[in-house]
């Protein structure tokens, strides 16, 4: 079984009194861009966020196929929501991606699900990568992510220098990788198929 892991539960300070996850893009809820490219190539979708978003997610998801993971302690960071939402995949491997990556498509997480070996399978994109939108072994994530928050880190650096991943070169467009962090860029569409 396959788990993706949505993290949906920071403030999106960039939104003011907005919430990231829910804002406009092309007529729906940002949120479910990202659940919908990611659904095909996986057996879930977690969303994993904050209690007080559940009633506006759960609206913006309608129809679609979801569980919730929701953070005991309130804007924890990625690695926290990490953690709580490979809780509760099922998955032995969990896709794990933020809500404002809603051009990432199907075939990212299918391409490193098929290169995952040790801990999981990180992309490489323009020299960097990017392990915010990669595939774990979900119990090696856990693991990690509470060596990591015990050590008082929050850094997502710190969270994956306690695996080994494999690194996966550009499997995908870097325009994949584009973040809506800000009321302006959601005026900014672009194709899925990037």
């Amino acid at each position: 079984m396959r788990s993706a892991v949505v993290l949906a539960g920071g403030h999106g300070a960039r939104f003011g009194d907005a919430d990231e996850a829910t804002a406009d893009l092309d007529g729906e809820p940002m949120i479910r861009h990202v659940v919908a490219g990611v659904s095909d190539a996986v057996d879930e979708v977690v969303v994993n966020c904050r209690d007080d978003q559940r009633a506006a997610i759960e609206a913006a998801l309608s129809g679609l196929d979801t569980r919730f993971a929701f953070d005991p302690v309130p804007d924890g960071g990625p690695v926290a929501g990490i953690r709580t939402g490979c809780r509760v995949a099922r998955g032995e491997w969990t896709f794990v991606t933020p809500c404002d990556r809603p051009f990432v498509p199907a075939a990212l997480p299918q391409q490193l699900f098929e290169a995952a070996d040790d801990d999981g399978a990180v992309p490489l994109v323009g020299g960097r990568p990017r392990p915010l939108s990669a595939v774990y072994d979900t119990r090696a994530a856990i693991e990690a992510c509470e060596t990591t928050i015990g050590l008082g880190s929050p850094a997502v650096s710190d969270f994956v220098a306690r695996l080994s991943p494999v690194t996966v070169a550009e499997p995908v467009s870097e325009h994949a990788f584009d973040e809506v962090g800000t009321p302006a860029t959601l005026c900014a569409p672009r194709d899925r198929s990037a």
